[in-house]
């Protein structure tokens, strides 16, 4: 029977192990179309953290080229008990997908407005009378997933997904994504042409707190260039001195937040959003494109996923299967844990205030 440092010391190797399939996925994403991949990825599986969503697809690609699984991309991701809650039984001799789930500690005090005064709880112990207690997490251990291709069982209930025309835009999602403007205490306005926001697509001006987008285009176009501000409204607060310092990592952040937001009403907006993006990563001041991937991933994904949340849109699904009780408590083994810069004008490269850039 292992000791438990032996249990310790198998735990931290297979920690190793996943950290180094992350950081190698991630030194992949280092062109604009590998980003776009790695977004609209993140799009289908937005329940779950960047890091990931990149072990998972980096572990499902080599299974296809393997043979273990008939798609290159995977479908649906869950835990094995999850799998079974939905009659699905893991297939013999398929391997999960590893991922990083949180250790979480339960801890108490009597005074909870005073940091100092907090405890951890031992396994089983309750807290003294009048204590509140809080879980928080302490660290990560290795779990395991499997997509759907790895299992068999009852089908899985299809979900609704969109189907986007050219050029039109996703029934309601300007609404919606206008809603979130406002309610951000910003003022939206529509103007005729470019030329009245210094010839840019869009343009939030975080001082004035508004955001204005041209009508001249398709509005499937107009729909993107909306997410893109909305991003900024809601992720570049003038005083966050990466951004103020490093405008690239701003515009990489809020292009990427409207991929994913498009990618998740099945828009396609890559033939704007790759050079666009490419271009802003590989152009931060003392940071490599790998860096700015790294730094940006995580805040996309979370901003990307609640600005989705609060849409009362058709999407595509999340990763997680049609059917699955969401609420019930998730298995053990698999528990997830889980502005004064603004955007560039797309043709003009004039100064402008730091207040008020555009698309």
């Amino acid at each position: 029977m292992a000791t438990r440092e032996e249990t310790r010391q198998k735990r931290e190797e297979k920690l190793d192990e996943l950290h180094e399939k992350l950081t190698g996925a991630v030194e992949q994403l280092v062109t604009g179309e590998d980003w776009a991949d790695a977004l609209r990825f993140a799009a289908r599986f937005r329940s779950r953290s960047f890091n990931n969503v990149l072990l998972i697809w980096e572990q499902h690609q080599a299974a296809f080229e393997q043979g273990r699984v008939p798609e290159p991309f995977p479908t649906y991701v869950a835990g094995y008990k999850q799998w079974q809650q939905l009659g699905r039984q893991v297939e013999k001799g398929q391997p999960g997908y590893q991922i990083l789930a949180p250790v979480m500690g339960r801890f108490a005090s009597a005074n909870p407005s005073d940091p100092t005064s907090w405890y951890r709880l031992n396994r089983g112990e309750k807290p003294k009378p009048g204590e509140v207690v809080r879980s928080q997490m302490v660290g990560v251990r290795p779990a395991y997933v499997w997509d759907v291709s790895q299992t068999a069982g009852d089908p899985i209930p299809d979900a609704p997904s969109p189907v986007l025309l050219a050029g039109e835009a996703p029934d309601g999602l300007w609404d919606g994504l206008a809603q979130q403007v406002r309610a951000a205490g910003f003022e939206l306005m529509r103007v005729p042409h470019e030329g009245m926001i210094r010839g840019a697509n869009g343009l939030t001006d975080l001082e004035a707190k508004t955001v204005a987008v041209r009508e001249n285009m398709d509005p499937a176009a107009q729909v993107k260039t909306l997410a893109h501000e909305l991003a900024h409204v809601l992720m570049h607060d003038p005083d966050r001195e990466d951004a103020r310092q490093h405008r690239g990592i701003g515009e990489v952040e809020a292009e990427s937040v409207a991929l994913m937001i498009g990618a998740a009403h099945g828009m396609d907006t890559t033939g704007y959003t790759i050079p666009y993006v490419a271009g802003w990563a590989a152009n931060v001041d003392g940071k490599e494109p790998v860096e700015v991937v790294k730094a940006t991933g995580e805040r996309v994904r979370k901003t990307a996923a609640g600005i989705l949340d609060l849409l009362d849109t058709v999407q595509v699904p999340d990763g997680a299967p049609p059917g699955l009780d969401r609420d019930a408590p998730r298995p053990a083994r698999s528990k997830e844990h889980s502005a004064a810069t603004v955007s560039e004008p797309e043709h003009s490269r004039a100064p402008e205030p730091a207040t008020a850039r555009g698309l």
